[in-house]
């Protein structure tokens, strides 16, 4: 199991380094556009939305990097495999994130207490901004639906990254037409805005890594309780740990207690059938100890790394 699980994993991350490498050439051309529009026209915002989408190109660059690292197979040191370092690369995009709204903030309050001009803004402006904003759309759409095929929590976040600059630009452009109908300090006022919208896209992304760092549970222990409980043979499920996310790589270590009188060879089918339907279930791995009632001398441990085929 575990020989033909590692092709199906390397297979997997090929297929999310592809993705990364086409929605970072996307991305290189969206922030081109927005640097000669912010520059063109002299707005803080639409240079604000450049590097919100600039941190979009180096957070592919961040997650190409941790795909290779995370396509290595488990070793002596990483024995339940490198997957974390997807998790990790989700993470970065935070830090990208906060130097990004912090840079957009300061050059706000900067504009809005000094004596910068307002921007000049046309109808080329609008045609451009809205251009970008339609191609941002579509990768982000494409790479959600790519996210939930390849169970890849680094697409996941760099998808809600993106989606989040169709709303930046969107703001952008009603700000410039705000800034067209006389309001000079409107530019100003929606970098703010923009940034707050970055602060609330770092915040999302933490609440998805930091519990898979941490190793909180992946699954209540309940519900893995009541789906291995219909189980043949078993009396009684405890012990029941899980960590990781269903949505990545998860493992669970449980407990099941069978009659005390049954051979090796039947406890073992037990466990194996539970397996199973932790795999089902979505786990990545299992660990199943296999006691009887009494949990005595004659008790067995038939652990099983039953890695789920990928």
């Amino acid at each position: 199991l575990m020989a033909a699980r590692e092709p199906r994993v390397g297979k997997r991350l090929d297929r999310v380094r592809q993705i990364l490498w086409l929605v970072l050439a996307a991305n290189l051309f969206i922030v081109a556009i927005k640097l000669f529009v912010g520059l063109r026209a002299g707005s803080l915002a639409v240079l604000g939305d450049a590097a919100h989408s600039g941190v979009d190109a180096m957070n592919n660059v961040v997650g190409l990097l941790a795909v290779n690292v995370a396509a290595e197979p488990p070793d002596e040191e990483h024995p339940y495999g490198h997957g974390k370092y997807e998790t990790l690369a989700a993470l970065a995009v935070v830090s990208f994130l906060s130097i990004a709204g912090f840079e957009l903030v300061s050059g706000a309050i900067g504009r809005l207490f000094g004596s910068t001009p307002p921007p000049q803004v046309d109808s080329l402006t609008f045609v451009l901004l809205g251009g970008t904003m339609i191609v941002n759309t579509l990768v982000a759409t494409a790479e959600s639906r790519a996210a939930g095929r390849l169970r890849s929590p680094l697409l996941s976040a760099d998808a809600r990254h993106t989606a989040s600059d169709v709303l930046v630009t969107l703001s952008v452009i009603g700000g410039l037409g705000l800034v067209a109908l006389g309001w000079d300090d409107a530019d100003a006022w929606l970098a703010i805005v923009v940034a707050a919208l970055i602060a609330r896209s770092g915040w999302v992304i933490l609440r998805g890594t930091i519990p898979v760092l941490v190793d909180s549970r992946a699954i209540e222990a309940a519900r893995i309780r009541n789906f291995i409980g219909p189980v043949p043979g078993v009396l009684k499920v405890t012990d029941v740990k899980s960590r990781g996310s269903l949505d990545a790589e998860a493992f669970t270590e449980l407990t099941v207690i069978v009659e005390g009188g049954i051979t090796v060879e039947q406890g073992h089918e037990i466990a194996d059938h539970v397996e199973r339907k932790l795999l089902d279930e979505g786990f990545t791995g299992a660990v199943v100890h296999v006691e009887p009632p009494s949990g005595g001398i004659d008790s067995r441990d038939f652990s099983q790394a039953a890695p789920r085929p990928r």
